[in-house]
């Protein structure tokens, strides 16, 4: 009986010890990952915006801060020549 207790708190632990390191293995697989898992299966959405740090994110902000700056009567020209342009690409489209 005696040898029983320790192997038990030992099996214990060690499954704690694996637990605690898949969380943290996870964690980093998740960042990179969900930018492969296609839409349908629950991944990121066409129009979803860059991830920071990356070149194309420096360009959205730019385009962002443009647009934020641009009169309201341009802006919505502007919105509505992008819809018109993309609109008759993909007429189809589930919004």
């Amino acid at each position: 009986m005696r040898f029983r207790s320790p192997m038990i708190a030992a099996v214990v632990a060690l499954l704690a010890c694996s637990l605690a390191g898949c969380g943290t293995v996870n964690e980093k697989l998740a960042a990179g990952m969900g930018d492969y898992v296609p839409q349908w299966a629950g991944g990121l959405p066409a129009d979803a915006p860059p991830r920071p740090g990356t070149p194309q994110y420096d360009a959205y902000m730019k385009e962002r801060e443009r647009k934020r700056l641009m009169p309201a009567a341009d802006r919505e020209k502007e919105e509505q020549a992008q819809k018109g342009a993309t609109g008759s690409a993909s007429g189809n489209a589930v919004h």
